[in-house]
């Protein structure tokens, strides 16, 4: 009897070094009237790869959900990674190097069928104050909405964004293809009524893609729900995060009112 077939998609938008290990398929994201970069397209089979300027990785999410056959699917970033490894690595080398393998996975997975990554805490504040203070927090009101009147039974663990003050981010996530299936049916259909009811907003390019950031606190509203059992992984930064930029731009954010310009 085989072994359980795994695929990790890597959400890439240029070319980029990736790992080796047979796991992984680099996805170009956002690919749909781009030049190719060399990896799988996003704009191949069933997709919705146009909205990547909104959508960011969820477009390759999709991609996964729809197109691949496996029995474990995944999604993690070109510049982020799961990793076993608490050591800090200066080279790119060194971090390649740790970046979590297909045998790593399956022994997880045998155990639990979904890894998510630890839990990013705010200490200071909500995971709902956090959001509000950073972006333009009407998007995620609406989802609330939403789910308030398509699927009340999650409306209780969405009003703990409130009081929460700890989630896992990223979009990243491993899960039994099963369970995925079920993710993303809930998912989508939520951000395609949001989609809908957000059609002709004013905002700016960066602050267009709330769907995949409003995503990044609805996998744990689903998790809690289901109750379906996780392992937490450590996540591997492939380049260097600038935290006192960062950290001056969340104190400007909550203090004086300015909401985040780009990605850290």
């Amino acid at each position: 009897m085989s072994e359980p077939k795994i695929t990790v998609i890597i959400a890439a938008h240029k070319a980029y070094r990736m790992p080796e290990d047979p796991m992984y398929l680099p996805l170009q994201v956002g690919a749909s009237g781009k030049e190719s970069i060399g990896f799988t397209r996003d704009d191949t089979g069933e997709n919705i790869s146009v909205k990547n300027p909104f959508y960011s990785e969820l477009t390759g999410l999709y991609w996964a959900w729809k197109n691949l056959d496996a029995d474990y699917v995944g999604l993690v970033h070109y510049r982020r990674h799961f990793t076993l490894s608490a050591g800090h690595f200066k080279t790119a080398d060194e971090k390649f190097a740790h970046v979590l393998k297909e045998a790593e996975a399956r022994n997880i997975l045998e155990k639990t069928p979904v890894i998510v990554p630890k839990m990013r805490k705010y200490y200071i504040e909500t995971l709902y104050d956090h959001y509000r203070h950073t972006m333009y927090v009407e998007p995620l009101d609406l989802a609330g909405e939403i789910l308030k009147t398509r699927y009340p039974e999650y409306a209780e663990a969405f009003e703990k964004l409130k009081t929460r003050t700890s989630a896992h981010m990223f979009n990243m996530m491993i899960m039994r293809k099963d369970l995925l299936d079920e993710y993303c049916g809930w998912l989508f259909d939520i951000l395609e009524e949001l989609e809908e009811r957000t059609a002709g907003n004013s905002y700016d390019a960066f602050h267009a893609r709330f769907f995949g950031r409003v995503s990044e606190l609805l996998l744990d509203v689903f998790l809690e729900v289901r109750g379906y059992p996780y392992t937490e992984v450590r996540v591997l930064d492939m380049e260097k995060v600038n935290w006192i930029k960062k950290g001056g731009s969340f104190l400007l954010a909550k203090l004086f009112g300015r909401k985040y310009k780009k990605s850290f």
